[in-house]
């Protein structure tokens, strides 16, 4: 089976396309940065670099299966509309090129991952529809990626579309949580004390909360809801890791945010995967990413059922 990867990224799709048996022949994005690290990673992929509402699709050789991520910032609660976010309608437009590609190509499948406010989206019935007068049955799946084996609660929408008559809705497994143990390394990291001048008092109350809670060694996030308040287990997933630094790792007297080997397993990439040298453009790539091995279950899902 032959796939590509559209928004490809860092990669995650297209890892665990691989990673289900499957060959990767294209991949596109309109960051070259992204485009480099993916090129390291999948280098008998061929890859573009550009916007993809202008990609000539007669160039892209051809599938079976199409991987599609659209941007989801203009989507997504933290980053939309409601956010603030002056480009919410560019990104929320990204959606049409899988229309766009799929007219041409018409694969036998496609996968398109976004966050679950997609469905919300006030264009999405028009979308859905242009891809159901292609001849697409569509399935969502709104998925906590920790059920798939990734270290990380993070909850997504994959939207399986097949040229069937029904939609293809998945027995996707329920596998046993890994824990955030499984890959914070406490011999690794810049740590500093946490009693130190100019901590902010939400910070320390954070982590006396956490330290009440879990003990000396617990996970807290810098913003955000739940966690944010009382901290987080090292035996529970992760929570969502997002573009910017997040996650710190308490340790008894001291503290450090997650270091990019950190962010990569999290996101359950395979030790050895090539990443950005720049532990910030690591963040912000993983971030954007599909965890690998939610998209793996995925595609042997979908395999099993065609």
């Amino acid at each position: 089976m032959k796939a590509i990867d559209l928004f490809a990224g860092l990669g995650g799709s297209s890892t665990g396309a691989q990673m289900a048996g499957v060959d990767v022949v294209w991949a596109g994005n309109h960051w070259p940065d992204a485009v480099e690290i993916h090129a390291m990673n999948h280098p008998r992929a061929q890859h573009v670099c550009q916007d993809l509402h202008q990609a000539n699709w007669a160039k892209v050789p051809a599938h079976d299966l199409m991987l599609a991520s659209p941007c989801c910032q203009g989507h997504s609660r933290a980053r939309g509309r409601k956010a603030g976010n002056p480009q919410h309608d560019a990104s929320r437009s990204t959606a049409w090129a899988v229309v766009s590609a799929a007219e041409f190509h018409m694969p036998e499948g496609i996968i398109v991952e976004n966050v679950k406010e997609f469905l919300k989206w006030a264009l999405y019935p028009a979308w859905a529809a242009a891809m159901q007068a292609l001849g697409y049955s569509l399935a969502p799946h709104i998925v906590d990626c920790a059920d798939l084996g990734v270290p990380q609660n993070r909850e997504r929408l994959f939207i399986v579309c097949t040229r069937s008559k029904s939609p293809l809705f998945l027995d996707l497994p329920k596998m046993p949580h890994a824990p955030a143990s499984s890959f914070i390394d406490f011999d690794a990291g810049k740590w500093q004390p946490i009693e130190k001048p100019g901590r902010a008092a939400a910070t320390l109350a954070r982590v006396k909360n956490g330290r009440a809670k879990f003990g000396d060694r617990f996970l807290m996030p810098y913003y955000g809801s739940g966690s944010g308040l009382t901290g987080r287990s090292l035996n529970r997933p992760i929570g969502t890791i997002t573009t910017r630094d997040r996650w710190a790792v308490v340790d008894g007297d001291r503290m450090r945010m997650i270091i990019g080997e950190e962010v990569m397993a999290g996101m359950s990439f395979p030790k050895g995967y090539h990443r950005p040298q720049s532990n910030k453009l690591t963040v912000h790539m993983a971030g954007n990413a599909v965890p690998p091995k939610a998209m793996q279950k995925i595609i042997t899902a979908v395999r099993v059922r065609a």
